[in-house]
């Protein structure tokens, strides 16, 4: 069955402008944008914003809580249960395609795609990799370790390693164990006020180690970097992408610029826990203070990426604040709506690398669509105006319109 999407304000993805058109849809592809389409079914979208699916390009799908003791309280496996609400709410946010960077394993890949997990499509890094005392080290004094999604179990590899011959080993396993990107953190960080942002993680070896075997298996590298010598490093070695980025200098900005390595800036990782303060959820006292310090340098950074021209690609994290808030950040950081737009769907699936299959308006790619009831704008606010989320032309979230004969 043909159905023809009608009179919709349409943004492609591509950073132009909206106008009003047409978008056709048949077995799941768009098949042809214009004026005056015809179909099976005619759905009109007069006065309605007409988006490609939205693309999170850093999420963690499983997890349990930001609060210390509430995660060490919690059984292993409710990690994968904590799932369930998030891919849902992902889905109603207008997430048509996710990138998990550690944690969700190939079962919940599997599960998605079998119908079992309803929610968006995923990518997925399995675990990343960390020395010993970085990022994903997390030991603590009573040796416990505090993140229950960085715990090896058998879908999931064990991320600290050191030296080339450890990281070569750890990238083979996490191939074999279905991972689609190899995540790697060159600093400390997270909202974790104990950690030290700056150092910088591995030696110029251990990143070469990292990005052969890569490469060797065809696997883009992600880098968790917020200190600023950590990101070049983890420029100068090949990484496709910077998570975070929240200390960056005109040198960093010009490398990454140079190299088209991708900046995914994670805004609302640093002002989600500041709005949900306001709003009366339970931070913690130094997580929030941490938050307090790092919310201005992380926007700064952004805005000199930005002005620099390094290619920027949506991303949220995890335990921020609401998903949607991040195209609100950026656009306060210079961006315009439609490059806002770009970075959450054309940009983002050139990161991916999908972007002949999803990330834009046009026909040939998937039916991956999202209804704004009204105006886009503004950003704050627009889950409320989420009317229909389609994923293969098929309505996963809301509902549209009724369609009449054409």
């Amino acid at each position: 069955m043909r159905k023809v999407l009608a009179h919709a304000h349409v943004l492609d993805g591509t950073g132009g402008p909206p106008r009003v058109t047409d978008v056709a849809v048949e077995d799941g592809r768009i098949v042809a944008v214009g004026d005056g389409l015809v179909g099976d079914v005619v759905v009109d979208l007069a006065g309605r914003t007409l988006l490609p699916g939205l693309i999170n390009t850093h999420v963690h799908v499983v997890g349990t809580s930001p609060i210390l003791e509430d995660r060490l309280r919690a059984p292993f496996s409710a990690q994968f249960f904590a799932a369930i609400p998030l891919m849902a709410d992902l889905l109603r946010c207008g997430f048509t395609t996710v990138r998990d960077l550690a944690g969700a394993d190939l079962g919940v890949k599997r599960a998605v795609e079998r119908g079992l997990l309803p929610g968006p499509r995923l990518e997925i890094a399995v675990q990343c990799l960390s020395p010993t005392g970085g990022h994903i080290d997390a030991w603590l004094p009573s040796g416990v370790d505090a993140f229950e999604y960085y715990i090896a179990h058998p879908g999931r590899p064990h991320g600290v390693v050191d030296g080339p011959d450890e990281i070569r080993l750890a990238v083979r396993e996490l191939t074999r164990a279905g991972a689609d990107v190899i995540k790697i953190c060159t600093t400390n960080g997270g909202l974790y006020p104990r950690k030290d942002y700056l150092p910088a993680h591995f030696r110029d070896d251990e990143l070469a180690a990292v990005i052969e075997e890569a490469r060797n298996a065809g696997r883009p590298v992600a880098s968790h970097a917020h200190g600023v010598e950590g990101v070049k490093n983890a420029v100068r070695a090949g990484v496709d992408s910077i998570e975070h980025g929240t200390y960056l200098d005109d040198e960093a900005v010009d490398m990454m610029a140079e190299r088209g390595t991708y900046l995914v800036p994670t805004l609302s990782r640093s002002f989600g826990p500041l709005d949900n303060a306001a709003a009366g959820a339970r931070i913690g006292a130094e997580r929030l203070a941490h938050a307090r310090r790092i919310a201005d340098a992380n926007l700064e950074s952004f805005q000199r990426a930005v002005g620099a021209g390094v290619p920027i690609a949506m991303g949220t994290d995890m335990h921020g604040g609401e998903l949607l808030d991040e195209l609100h950040y950026m656009q306060v950081g210079g961006l315009t709506t439609e490059q806002v737009v770009a970075a959450s769907t054309s940009v983002a699936a050139e990161l991916l690398g999908i972007a002949d299959d999803v990330g834009a308006i046009r026909p040939g790619l998937r039916a991956d669509l999202v209804v704004v009831a009204g105006d886009l704008l503004p950003f704050k606010g627009l889950r409320e105006r989420i009317a229909t989320v389609y994923q293969d032309g098929v309505v996963v979230s809301g509902s549209e319109p009724e369609g009449r004969e054409r």
